[in-house]
């Protein structure tokens, strides 16, 4: 019977106990590794679930990363991977790799540049080190809904063409559609809101977003997975971040319990649940005189707004000062925030960013939901009504009070571990130079 990696030190007790155990078992993978030693050979297999020690007595003619099959009796061994090996019976090559990888499987992920990693993404992905990051994202994701319909929330999938930008923007990619123009989604939010206002009260969406920004730097993708939340009759950003704390607190749970074979991996950890209903909520003016005190605390510049430096500045404070290095800035300036934005007031928002471990992993609020009002802002915006029928009619025929956030699948994922580049964080990672693999 075939059975894997993960298995064989279970197999090889079972065996040497004297239980029922059958005498020979059956692996497939790859070979991740060959050593020679006198007349003994040792190939390490690799399988979807780990690393095991196969021992033969003669020198196969084998690649590395050539796919076998290989059956054999387990035995306990301490010295080997997992504390078992397979004594091979007979090995048979699948599919032989060609000698000449252009990426070393079995290396050092830190010895080799990030270009090297994304160019050969399909060996790169083979490292058990580099998959571990897509097993943390694959918990991330189902943790990530299954909170939120224990919340009673409804899983929704909406249209990434669209007509015209969400947010007003122009950082937009054009798509032809038939005898038009189209482009892709900025984010689902007004198809959220749409939902919200057709009775299902809340709603949430797991996709791809698109934003046609022309950045080069180590935190943003053109396409990213957006986890997005939308919930109706709310009274302000504050219920959005008691809820993103609770689902934040679902999502660390799942994966230390999921996953500590590849947090060990990264040498990475994960919030417990204390600190992250401690983290602490700061106003946007609060935050920059924090961040500004800290800056010069360090010797470093003033600071005018919530930069890069910044974030990674209230990070280490809310971490010293809270056990946290999560945190919350909300009442953002109206300058700063999508027109839809709801306000506090004449200059503030009902809206909110959350940091994480130096790096903004979320950004939300809530929206405007009153008709009149919102006509009267688009004008302040450059914007005219015409170009927003949809959204009219959305509030005009009774739209609760509401709002929501999203966060960055990937961005979430990179804290967590510790990767300093989100594009390693991305499958196959789209910039401004990219779009292959």
């Amino acid at each position: 019977m075939r059975i894997l990696a993960k298995d064989v030190a279970g197999a090889a007790r079972e065996r040497a106990a004297g239980g029922c155990s059958a005498e020979e078992v059956e692996l497939k993978g790859w070979v991740h590794r060959v050593r020679r030693m006198g007349g003994i050979t040792f190939i390490v297999l690799r399988d979807r679930s780990g690393l095991v020690q196969l021992v033969l007595d003669k020198e196969p003619a084998l690649t590395l990363e050539s796919v076998i099959s290989v059956k054999g009796t387990p035995a306990l061994n301490e010295k080997a991977p997992g504390g078992a090996e397979i004594k091979a019976h007979t090995l048979e090559c699948v599919s032989r790799a060609a000698g000449d990888l252009p990426y070393q499987v079995n290396g050092d992920t830190g010895k080799t540049g990030l270009e090297a990693m994304l160019d050969n993404r399909g060996l790169s992905l083979r490292h058990p080190k580099i998959r571990a990051i897509f097993k943390v994202q694959a918990t991330i994701i189902e943790a990530f809904s299954a909170y939120l319909r224990s919340q009673d929330f409804t899983e929704i999938k909406t249209s990434k063409l669209v007509g015209s930008s969400t947010e007003g923007g122009s950082e937009l990619f054009e798509v032809a559609y038939f005898d038009r123009k189209v482009y892709l989604a900025q984010s689902p939010q007004f198809y959220k809101e749409t939902m919200v206002a057709s009775g299902m009260e809340r709603v949430f969406e797991v996709a791809p977003a698109y934003r046609a920004e022309k950045h080069d730097t180590p935190r943003h993708l053109n396409e990213y997975v957006s986890l997005d939340v939308e919930m109706g009759f709310i009274d302000s950003e504050k219920d959005l971040i008691e809820l993103e704390k609770g689902l934040l607190t679902h999502i660390f749970e799942e994966t230390a319990r999921k996953n500590a074979a590849e947090l060990a991996l990264w040498n990475a950890a994960v919030p417990n649940a204390d600190a992250v209903f401690q983290s602490p909520t700061v106003s946007y003016e609060e935050a920059v005189k924090i961040a500004g005190g800290e800056s010069a605390k360090a010797g470093g510049g003033r600071i005018f707004d919530i930069t890069p430096e910044a974030e990674r500045f209230l990070c280490s404070w809310s971490l010293r000062e809270y056990g946290s290095d999560l945190l919350f800035v909300n009442e953002f300036p109206r300058r700063y925030r999508p027109f839809y934005t709801y306000p506090l007031d004449a200059s503030r928002t009902m809206s909110f960013d959350a940091l994480f471990r130096g790096l903004e992993i979320t950004t939300g609020g809530k929206r405007q939901h009153d008709y009149q009002a919102f006509l009267d802002v688009l004008p302040k915006f450059g914007l005219k009504a015409e170009h927003f029928t949809n959204y009219l009619n959305l509030l005009k025929y009774g739209c609760p009070p509401h709002g929501g956030f999203a966060i960055g699948c990937e961005r979430l994922t990179a804290r967590i571990l510790g990767i300093a580049n989100v594009k390693e964080a991305s499958l196959f990672p789209r910039d401004r130079k990219r779009v292959e693999p």
